[in-house]
């Protein structure tokens, strides 16, 4: 992907329009739906240009043998490296892989030959509108084992960052999953090496420096990933009964990711200013994922694998800009501190994506509402003061915000014009705000401003 923020290239165009024609054909065709795992449901369907993605969910959940629940848990999705893209129930899953090179040019950076060569897969996943207290409710083993492949699956290539303690439980429970009972003999800490990243994310595996980091002092010697994932494994067999194992170890393992602010969440890409650095303030920019779902919104560092900012929808306000002349650009305003003073802060997100994350975040707070999803004023002992001290988090954790990582504007309104900081507080910036318990801190009356 073109990373530079530039315009496609001349003649995209003629390509797109070429690419966008939909066929009104009525014709039986070979559909091939792929779950997380890359197993494959092949499926004849006719009428395919007018069958919508309701009516093919339908048929992929009959191919399953699952309940009528999974038709909420899960949703056809077309991914590729580029687009990920939640099909609504009455979209046209054959026309929009038509139109997949216009989406490509309309909301990535991709070059001409980028354009050209990419084709979306549809696939099985989970819909990012299903609540999550709902999940732990679902008893049948076949929704949850899906469910726990595809939280496996972002945990293992570092789409959902996770401290290496609590990827060793997860690693443990997956043994569980997929070594069976646990053996003294057959599975000792040189039998699981080869294995290793299969059941821990490989960016911690193979990284010789990482590896070496990741050991940790425990009495008077080092533990190694292997060791530590053989006794995870032992402490998760031990505390199963074998004839319900599966369906507790799959709970247990969604229940720990369900702790991570970005599960179950819709992936965009954008990029951030890099903070001044060196003599000569160089800054740049830094590649970002930027994450949605029913609770908030959070951006990773895609390259270091932790957390740089975390949100929920009540903690901040948003906006998205794209003037013809400008690059698109998500705006995020939240609550901050400029040398122990309270201030606004606005993060600039660079994404031509910016329009539908935009649209989703306020997508996302609509359903919540109507859901009656808590916020901090409906929780016992929770004020909006206090929310983010609820919960003892390990210093430097990976789901901890790095303010510090990251190049915002601090400001205030005077009412004509955005300034820079000074201690006085004005309303937010934005009028596009959750409707929960989100405001500036109130001006003081002590504090001067110029």
């Amino acid at each position: 992907m073109d990373r530079s923020g530039t315009s496609p290239p001349s003649g995209i165009n003629e390509y797109l329009l070429r690419g966008s024609v939909s066929s009104s054909g009525a014709r039986s065709m070979d559909v091939i739906v792929y779950l997380i795992n890359d197993n494959a449901i092949p499926l004849t369907v006719d009428g395919i240009s007018t069958t919508t993605a309701q009516e093919l969910h339908r048929k992929v959940i009959d191919f399953l043998q699952l309940p009528d629940i999974a038709q909420e848990v899960f949703a056809l999705w077309l991914i590729s490296p580029f687009l990920e893209v939640q099909l609504k129930p009455r979209h046209h899953p054959y026309k929009v892989c038509r139109q997949w090179h216009d989406l490509l040019g309309r909301f990535t950076n991709c070059t001409l030959e980028d354009i050209q060569l990419d084709e979306p897969s549809l696939q099985l996943r989970r819909n990012i509108y299903f609540p999550k207290s709902r999940e732990l409710q679902i008893t049948d083993g076949g929704i949850l084992r899906l469910l726990y492949e595809e939280a496996k699956y972002n945990v293992l290539e570092g789409r959902y960052p996770c401290d290496i303690e609590d990827c060793e439980l997860l690693g443990g429970l997956s043994c569980c999953l997929e070594l069976g009972p646990y053996s003294q003999e057959k599975h000792t800490p040189s039998k699981l090496r080869p294995q290793l990243d299969s059941f821990l994310p490989p960016y911690l595996c193979k990284k010789k420096m990482g590896i070496l980091n990741a050991f940790r002092n425990r009495g008077n010697r080092q533990v190694s990933f292997e060791e530590t994932l053989v006794n995870t494994y032992k402490a998760a067999a031990e505390n199963v009964c074998p004839e319900d194992g599966d369906v507790i170890n799959c709970k247990e393992y969604l229940k720990k990711c369900h702790e991570l602010p970005y599960y179950g969440c819709a992936f965009f890409q954008g990029e951030v200013d890099k903070p001044s650095q060196g003599f000569l303030n160089r800054n740049g920019r830094k590649t970002v994922s930027v994450t949605i779902n029913m609770e908030g919104v959070s951006v990773i560092d895609r390259k270091e694998k932790h957390v740089l900012l975390s949100l929920k929808f009540f903690e901040l306000s948003w906006d998205h800009t794209y003037p013809d002349e400008e690059e698109h650009i998500l705006w995020l305003e939240f609550d901050g501190d400029n040398e122990g003073t309270p201030v606004n802060k606005l993060l600039k997100i660079y994404s031509k994506q910016a329009e539908l994350m935009s649209g989703l975040i306020e997508y996302c707070i609509e359903l919540s509402q109507g859901n009656d999803l808590p916020s901090p004023e409906t929780i016992p002992g929770i004020s909006h003061d206090s929310e983010k001290r609820t919960k003892l988090r390990r210093q430097e954790s990976v789901v901890c915000n790095r303010i510090k990582n990251l190049t915002t504007i601090d400001y205030v309104d005077d009412g004509t014009e955005i300034k820079r900081v000074k201690p006085k507080r004005s309303a937010s910036f934005f009028n596009r705000q959750s409707t929960h318990s989100y405001a500036s801190v109130q001006p003081s009356e002590t504090h001067g401003q110029s």
